[in-house]
């Protein structure tokens, strides 16, 4: 390096020399390191700091001023991000590419980390960063780990230990962190709070340094902040932002160009606790054996135009979180909660999608228009059920009900997967404390809301295609060749068959569910099925919805809480003329889609996809903590549960009707040998033919409850109640050099060296 600076000619260098540069540099080349190359000094470092600018503006380079790159290129050296995991190789994209770049960011594979020895390091998982070089090959991108980095800062949270000798240590909140961290600088936290760091160094040796102290963590609502945290959940709108939404809530509504349903008995059917309610639904018989029908939908767009600081914010949540304690929106309160609301005997902005239903429950027109409407009962499920089921219901949920079976017969017709798969629910008091968790019961109010929303759904996506206009489509592929192939050799173990020679539909898993009588393998089968299901995405390429076997699909009915869905209501104003008159003040005067976004849809469902599945892991993280708080006086209690998973080291197990995945390690089974049979997702005995299968019901003693970290760990045990765990010579053996008897509420294990190796340095 030092040698091509030495041939370089010193001064300002030229664009083509700055480009030369960075993409022939050994390291991340930001203005520092350019500077030095050209033996920059003084003024000259001002000048080149406008020169970057000037060619970040022309498009030239992208990046940021610690490292630049050639725009739609790839630096030699970069920090990667992964983004997913695919045929077993981790996949990643620059982790400085801007979201204003043209195009997408590359998909760059990650060849595997190399340990000591030769040894493979440890496997790379979604969300994690490494240092790399990069080279482009005849197949594409590839990379080249130089090392793996530290989490970013929102990821390092956890609880401030004190050892015996008095030194602070940060024990993790995330069960896939398994050390805790030395604190250099425990400045103003106490032992025992929930506290942010940040690394002192590049070495984990380094330690951390706590720089913002949450407080209790086992203190009610802490669950939620450990998850916002972790997954760097933005949870707090800039400054502007809400100013904008208070600006946009004065928009008064006009006549012009919105119909006027205000005469309708709509009803909104949700949650009892819910606070914002996207959509409203309305049937009446047509006379002729099929109904006319009504979806309301708050029109979201009219509020938050394209453009605007709402707009750049709701595009950065991507969706709204939902916490047990809090709502993280994707809207502020103003607009979310009251202003877009469709509140019971408010006038509300809508967008109207106006179905009519034969008899057999196909769908067989509908139209789009802005509407003025004001919902005549917002009615929580359980009372509007209570309602049908009394006999008597008024007449205009009984309408809703005999539409809703015509809906129903159709879609039994269509075949969509059909997996009964439970929803764990968290019932909280005021002062945030855990009143109860159970499995949220599942009525046919919520299948007739549903089958409105679904019919609503495909209508968005057709009509926008019947104009050929832009659609943000829901994808949902068709398993892989490969998951399939896996799910024919599980399925071989248990004596079963899985043609493949065919087209697969759903309606081939549905009978495979049908035939089986016993509920273990029924629940072991629906577990393989959902395993080899793809996971669903947001893209403007349609492939088609598999899960419910539908041609076209798009997300239209809550755009109060997802940024798809809003793309969508743009869509379909643009394509079927339903721009209002102009706003005044500040907000962009359009409502539509601007060309830039129809431009980009591509990067644009790329990055709701990826905010969608961070807000699911979110909520799961969430659920597992207070699930682990509500069993953490329940240590020593036998549970029936279901094993949910196996690995050669153990296999995951969930309590039933209450949920909460734990480890049974495989050291605990005893003194017999276990051999893991990956095909049939098996432990099995090598002695007495002992299985433990996916799907299998198993009685387990729960053994730990960490809150803090949502997880749990389970023992199988005998029919007298006793750990197997007590029994056998392998158990012991499996143990050695395990660590002394945990200390400190929080300790994950024994820290410093294990007793078992020798000290390799020098003799005192």
């Amino acid at each position: 390096m030092a040698k091509r600076q030495m041939n370089r000619p010193a001064g300002m260098p030229s664009r083509e020399q700055v480009i030369e540069f960075i993409q022939s540099s050994d390291k991340p080349a930001g203005k520092r390191e350019i500077a030095k190359a050209f033996g920059l000094k003084g003024q000259e470092k001002i000048r080149l700091k406008k020169l970057l600018k000037d060619m970040a503006e022309e498009g030239l380079i992208d990046g940021k001023k610690t490292a630049y790159h050639r725009m739609g290129g790839v630096p030699k050296v970069t920090v990667l991000r992964v983004v997913a995991i695919e045929d077993g190789e981790p996949i990643g994209e620059p982790d400085n590419w801007s979201p204003e770049a043209p195009g997408k960011p590359p998909r760059i594979t990650i060849k595997e980390l190399k340990g000591r020895g030769g040894k493979r390091a440890p496997a790379l998982k979604r969300g994690d960063r490494v240092l790399a070089r990069t080279e482009e090959q005849d197949s594409g991108w590839v990379a080249f780990p130089i090392k793996k980095l530290p989490a970013r800062t929102e990821g390092m949270m956890g609880v401030v230990e004190l050892d015996r000798a008095g030194k602070a240590w940060l024990a993790p909140v995330d069960k896939r962190v398994r050390q805790s961290a030395p604190i250099s600088d425990v400045g103003e936290a106490e032992e025992g709070q929930l506290v942010i760091a940040e690394r002192t160094g590049n070495s984990d040796r380094a330690g951390v340094k706590v720089v913002e102290v949450i407080g209790d963590p086992l203190a009610p609502k802490s669950f939620s902040l450990i998850a916002i945290a972790k997954h760097g959940i933005p949870n707090v709108f800039p400054d502007g932002v809400h100013s904008e939404a208070a600006q946009a809530a004065e928009l008064k509504l006009s006549k012009e160009k919105r119909e006027d349903l205000r005469h309708l008995p709509i009803v909104a059917i949700d949650p009892a606790d819910a606070r914002d309610h996207d959509d409203a639904i309305w049937a009446e018989p047509d006379g002729q054996g099929g109904f006319n029908a009504l979806v309301a939908i708050a029109d979201v767009s009219f509020y938050v135009r394209p453009g605007s600081l709402l707009d750049k914010e709701a595009r950065k949540r991507g969706n709204s979180v939902y916490f047990p304690d809090r709502v993280v929106p994707m809207l502020p309160e103003i607009l979310s909660a009251d202003v877009c609301s469709l509140r019971e005997d408010e006038d509300r902005a809508a967008m109207a999608c106006h179905l009519h239903i034969n008899g057999e429950g196909k769908v067989t027109s509908f139209r789009f228009t802005r509407a003025l409407v004001r919902i005549h009962h917002n009615i929580p499920y359980e009372d509007a059920q209570a309602a049908v089921d009394s006999g008597n219901p008024p007449e205009y949920l009984a309408n809703l009900w005999d539409a809703w079976r015509a809906l129903a017969a159709a879609r039994a017709a269509r075949e969509p997967l059909d997996l009964d798969l439970p929803e764990r629910r968290v019932l909280l008091n005021e002062d945030g404390v855990i009143e109860e968790i159970a499995v949220r019961e599942r009525l046919d109010a919520h299948r007739v809301v549903e089958d409105f929303m679904i019919a609503a759904n495909v209508a968005a996506a057709k009509a926008l295609e019947a104009k050929s206009a832009p659609v943000v489509y829901r994808v949902h592929d068709t398993p892989s060749r490969e998951k399939l192939i896996a799910l024919r050799e599980y399925m071989a173990t248990l004596g079963k068959t899985l043609a493949l020679g065919q087209v697969i539909k759903p309606s081939l898993f549905n009978a495979m569910l049908k035939e089986l009588t016993e509920d273990s393998e029924k629940a072991q089968v629906m577990e393989a099925v959902l395993r080899s299901q793809m996971q669903a995405y947001y893209g403007p390429a349609n492939a088609g919805h598999f899960g419910l076997a539908l041609a076209s699909y798009a997300h239209f009915t809550s755009p109060i809480r997802r940024y798809a869905d809003l793309l969508v209501h743009r869509a379909l104003v643009d394509a079927y003329k339903l721009e209002q008159p102009k706003p005044g003040g500040s907000l962009p005067e359009t409502s539509g889609l601007s060309e830039k976004d129809a431009a980009s849809l591509q990067e644009i469902a790329d990055q709701i996809s990826q905010t969608e599945r961070r807000a699911m892991e979110a909520e799961r993280d969430t659920i597992d903590r207070y699930v682990a708080a509500w069993l953490s006086g329940r240590v020593g209690e036998v549970f029936e549960t279901r094993i949910t998973g196996v690995q050669g080291f153990g296999f995951f197990a969930t309590i039933v009707g209450l949920g909460g995945d734990g480890l049974v390690p495989v050291s605990t089974l005893g003194g017999e040998y276990f051999r893991h049979d990956e095909a049939a997702q098996s432990l099995i005995g090598v002695d007495t033919g002992t299985s433990y299968s996916a799907g299998d019901r198993v009685k387990l003693k729960l053994a730990e409850s960490n809150a803090l970290t949502g997880a749990l760990k389970f023992e199988p045990v005998d029919e007298d109640g006793n750990s197997l765990a007590q029994r056998g010579d392998r158990n012991d053996y499996n143990r050695r050099g395990a660590g002394g008897p945990k200390k400190g509420k929080f300790k994950t294990g024994k820290r410093g060296r294990p007793g078992n190796i020798r000290h390799q340095g020098k003799r005192k």
